[in-house]
């Protein structure tokens, strides 16, 4: 495939908005040729259908989908998609479960498409560069810390507080995906403590403690709670010295010094995400990995559940 790949964005809320539309708007890759949701309007010009089926049935030229839904409803869209022999990229998280994501990728790959489970903080400036100085190095411990308003990054958003919706780890899963990318060895949640809203299904605050495959312990805090300056932190001590990763993955410093400051905004990872997926569309391959999904999973399953003050917005 050379010509531009005929692209429909489904789900059209903050995300979509934010860092979607803008980025596919920017890779020559695709064209975007049509937009889904349960809500709202058309985006210009473009063909504007209330759902999936509605698209499928209205003979529009589709080769792939972006899928921004809620993950609670992801599967059953993506598993749509792919029956039209749709290549999918998948938000993050790319399901409410592992399952799902596992049999995406199997149906995916019987129907010879591309699937693609995107984690846009991998794509952060500071990501790799810090992959390969921490390749060779001993790592003695390591603290994650994620903390934000989720009134801010989430305003109304009542899915992420449901069941399947992750909480905390909605946001939390960007730093995992991280962990995962830059450390050299395999981690396991040693101990977990979870913060769950008396009205909530999903928790607003966790604290996990992870064992990496030598023994080197990664603690990790997130909280939904955080006002003021907000906090996107990794710091990995190591035999050659402390590297810190800050802003998501935007700014990479070792013991102070500052190793790489691209500059912009957080979350500018969206068109390296895009340019990905259509390097393995015209590769026909799929990008899958479940790793930050599984260590969520894992938490939950290690995790001793606080009950504490309603939430409310």
């Amino acid at each position: 495939m050379t010509a531009p790949i005929r692209l429909a964005l489904i789900g059209m809320g903050k995300i979509a908005r934010d860092q979607h539309l803008p980025a596919i708007a920017g890779v020559s890759s695709f064209d975007l040729v049509a937009t889904v949701s349960r809500h709202g309007g058309p985006e210009g010009d473009l063909p504007f259908f209330p759902d999936i089926d509605a698209l499928i049935d209205s003979g529009v030229g589709i080769d792939a989908v972006a899928l921004c839904t809620p993950p609670q409803v992801r599967r059953a869209i993506a598993a749509r998609a792919i029956e039209q022999g749709w290549h999918v990229f998948l938000e993050k998280p790319p399901g409410a479960t592992l399952a799902e994501v596992i049999a995406l990728r199997d149906q995916a790959a019987a129907r010879e498409v591309s699937l693609f489970a995107s984690w846009h903080s991998r794509y952060a400036q500071g990501v790799e560069p810090a992959r390969a100085w921490l390749a060779d190095r001993a790592v003695r411990r390591a603290t994650i810390t994620w903390r934000e308003d989720v009134r801010h990054w989430h305003p109304g958003q009542d899915w992420i507080f449901e069941a399947g919706g992750f909480g905390v780890f909605d946001p939390g899963i960007n730093a995992l995906s991280i962990a995962t990318r830059i450390l050299p060895h395999p981690m396991f949640v040693d101990t977990a403590e979870i913060d769950l809203p008396a009205n909530r299904a999903a928790p607003i605050a966790a604290r996990v403690g992870f064992l990496d495959a030598t023994g080197a312990p990664i603690a990790m805090d997130l909280d939904f709670r955080q006002e003021g300056p907000q906090s996107w932190d990794i710091v990995v001590e190591t035999d050659a010295g402390t590297l810190t990763l800050a802003r998501g993955g935007a700014e990479l410093s070792i013991d102070g010094g500052t190793a790489a400051d691209p500059g912009g905004e957080l979350h500018g990872e969206y068109p390296g995400l895009y340019r990905r997926f259509a390097a393995i569309v015209r590769a026909g391959v799929s990008d899958v990995d479940v790793g930050p999904l599984r260590l969520v999973a894992d938490t939950f399953l290690r995790a001793r559940i606080n009950t504490v003050a309603a939430f409310e917005w």
